[in-house]
């Protein structure tokens, strides 16, 4: 579990001898995006981890289709295998990413990655913050373009839930929504075509995966928390969000956690989209 994260001080070391201890030659991918900010670029050249690439996530990490897929659809494979190669990523190496949110948006590369066969991906512990906390230097501008990588990438090392099967998951299993509160309850709603959330949904908002620090809580404290939203051990569970990017921060954590969850790529802005659909609103799954 511990390869999930690394600390600042692990990745500096890694980054001054060109590789971790337990790992391979290390790569370093940031991937600042935000909702209301989605080109994270001229944060990025203001000061980035030295070395790190810059990484579009409505780009390089998702595809634009219709609204019945969703607003951040799985790219095709060939779209992310071209990226990684851009990025310099050979078989065998240890790839870390990070963000200036907690990882809340850098955690999609995480998943995606893994997804995609990747075994190595880490996630920077506390994310940007946590590296200039610890007094560690940013480089300013577009780092240096590394040499095209070699990586072959392929779907399907993690399991996935497709829309058709969604509702009797959320039947027979545990499917947690990681968006806030006010948006589960069917409150507000910014952004997609419906409020509200599947039904048999639980409600459990990822931000509190994370300390006030942006640091992952501990693995005690994340299992204690699942299984009070029903996720016992060896039960099935699987998440969403609204368009497929905090749900994969959630899979972190419930990873973390112990547990081998499902991630709905398509998640609420998929839902919502199709007006055959169910909807459910208020604080309970039903």
């Amino acid at each position: 579990m511990a390869s999930l994260l690394t600390t600042p001080a692990e990745l500096d070391a890694a980054l001054e001898s060109g590789a971790f201890p337990d790992g391979g030659p290390v790569r370093v991918l940031d991937v600042r995006w935000r909702l209301g900010r989605p080109d994270g670029r001229p944060s990025y050249r203001e000061g980035h981890i030295p070395g790190a690439q810059y990484v579009d996530l409505d780009h390089d990490l998702a595809a634009h289709g219709a609204p019945a897929d969703g607003r951040h659809p799985l790219p095709p494979v060939e779209t992310l295998q071209g990226a990684a190669r851009r990025w310099g990523i050979d078989p065998g190496d240890t790839v870390v990413v990070y963000d200036d949110l907690k990882n809340l948006s850098s955690a999609r590369a995480w998943w995606l990655l893994r997804y995609a066969g990747l075994t190595d991906v880490r996630l920077l512990d506390g994310a940007l913050q946590a590296w200039t906390d610890a007094g560690l230097a940013l480089e300013e501008g577009d780092a240096e373009a590394p040499a095209p990588g070699s990586i072959s990438l392929a779907y399907g090392a993690l399991p996935v839930l497709e829309l058709d099967a969604v509702a009797d998951f959320a039947d027979s299993s545990v499917l947690l929504d990681a968006r806030a509160g006010e948006r589960y309850r069917g409150e507000v709603e910014p952004i997609d075509p419906r409020a509200g959330h599947v039904p048999g949904a639980v409600s459990a908002p990822t931000t509190e995966n994370v300390a006030d620090d942006g640091r992952f809580r501990s693995t005690e404290q994340l299992r204690s928390r699942f299984r009070m939203l029903g996720v016992e051990d060896g039960a099935s569970v699987g998440v969403y969000c609204g368009s497929g990017v905090t749900a994969a921060h959630q899979a972190v954590a419930l990873t973390l956690a112990g547990f081998e969850p499902r991630v709905f790529p398509g998640s609420w802005s998929q839902w919502s989209n199709h007006p055959e659909l169910p909807v459910a609103t208020g604080p309970d799954p039903r």
